[in-house]
C-alpha cells in the first residue's frame, strides 16, 4: 500500500470566516512549521529536553480539533521523553486550504512528520479518527513507528457509515455555500460545542477545551476539512481488515464508551491478532486522555513497560 501516490495538492483558495477570532498556542511549547510534500504547510508542536525515544500525538477529526485535544499527554510526558504533536491539514495552525482531503493526505501528513521531523523510530498515540490515519502511516513505513497506543479508535464500531459514491454525493450536497455556511456556524457556535462536549464527558466539560474549540472552528477555512468528514470521505471502509489487521506493530486500544462509535468488533479482533491489546478506562465517554488522564498515562505506560521487557 502506497500513501504517496494521492494527488491531492493545497489550494490557495480560502475565504475568511466572518467571525475570525485569535487563535493561541494549543500548548506552551517549542513550535514549528514543515511542509508535506502531499498535505502542504503542517504545524506542530515540540519538546525535546528530555532523553528517551520520541512520541508523536495525533488528534481526531470532528468540527473543532487540533492540538488541544493532545494537551494532557502532551504536559505529562513533555519531562519524561521527546514529545510532539501535529495539527493535522485543516485544522490547528496548520494549511486550512480549499482542497479535496482524504485518509491518504492525512496519512500522508503523519509519515511525512515522523520521516522529515522527528527522524527517527518514534511510539505513537492518537485519537479516534486519527488512528486510522496512524494505521495507514504505520502499515506503509513500519519502520518508523514502534508501537501505537489508539484512543477511542473509529473502525471497530458495528455501525457502517457512508463511503464510495455515497459519501461523494453528500459532500457534494454539503458543498453549496449557503447551506455549508449555516450548517458550520451552527455546529461551532458555543452551544453546540458545549453540547457534543457533553456527550463526550461523564462529568463537567473543561471549559477550556470548549474555548480553543471555538476559537479553532472560527479561523479563515475553518470549514473546508469538517465538511469532508461530515460526508464519511474521511473513513476507511472496513479498516479493521484494511487498516487494523495489516499492523504489525504492538497496539493498544483505550477505549469505554463513546457517543458517536461502539467496539463492537473490537473482541473479535484481538482474538485473532495477538499484537493487539485492549483496555477499558472506566468511567469515560471518549476524551478519556482529559477525563481520566491517571488511569489513561498509566494504560499506556503498563503497555510500554511491557514492550521493554519482552
Amino acid at each position: 500500500m502506497d500513501i504517496r501516490t494521492d494527488s491531492t495538492h493545497a489550494n490557495p483558495r480560502a475565504t475568511p470566516h466572518p467571525q475570525r477570532i485569535d487563535l493561541p498556542a494549543a500548548v506552551d511549547a517549542t513550535r514549528g512549521d514543515f511542509t508535506s510534500p502531499q498535505a502542504g504547510r503542517i504545524h506542530y508542536y515540540a519538546d525535546d529536553t528530555a532523553a528517551g525515544h520520541p512520541l508523536v500525538l495525533v488528534h481526531s477529526i470532528n468540527a473543532a480539533p487540533s492540538t488541544f485535544e493532545m494537551k494532557p499527554l502532551f504536559d505529562h510526558y513533555r519531562t519524561r521523553r521527546p514529545v510532539y504533536s501535529l495539527d493535522l491539514p485543516g485544522f490547528g495552525h496548520s494549511d486550512r486550504s480549499d482542497r479535496r482531503y482524504s485518509p491518504s493526505l492525512y496519512a500522508n501528513a503523519i509519515l511525512d512528520f515522523v520521516e522529515k521531523v522527528v527522524a527517527r523510530p518514534c511510539d505513537l498515540v492518537a485519537f479516534s479518527l486519527g488512528c486510522e490515519f496512524t494505521a495507514h502511516a504505520a502499515i506503509t513505513k513500519p519502520e518508523f513507528f514502534q508501537s501505537l497506543v489508539l484512543l477511542s479508535p473509529t473502525g471497530f464500531s458495528a455501525r457502517r457509515l457512508p463511503t464510495g459514491q455515497t459519501a461523494e454525493r453528500a459532500h457534494k450536497v454539503l458543498s453549496v455555500p449557503i447551506l455549508n455556511d449555516g450548517l458550520f456556524r451552527l455546529l461551532t457556535s458555543r452551544p453546540s460545542i458545549r453540547f457534543f462536549y457533553r456527550q463526550a464527558f461523564q462529568g463537567s466539560t473543561p471549559p477550556e477545551l470548549i474555548e480553543y474549540a471555538y476559537a479553532t472552528s472560527h479561523q479563515p477555512g475553518a470549514k473546508y476539512a469538517p465538511l469532508y468528514f461530515l460526508s464519511g470521505q474521511l473513513f476507511t471502509q472496513n479498516a479493521t481488515e484494511t487498516l487494523y489487521s495489516k499492523v504489525s506493530q504492538p497496539a493498544l486500544v483505550l477505549y469505554d464508551h463513546d457517543p458517536n462509535i461502539d467496539f463492537h468488533e473490537l473482541p473479535d479482533f484481538l482474538g485473532r491478532h495477538p499484537n493487539w491489546r485492549a483496555e477499558r478506562i472506566m468511567p469515560t465517554c471518549g476524551l478519556l486522555q482529559w477525563e481520566q488522564p491517571d488511569l489513561t498515562v498509566a494504560a499506556i505506560d503498563r503497555f510500554w513497560s511491557k514492550q521493554q521487557s519482552a
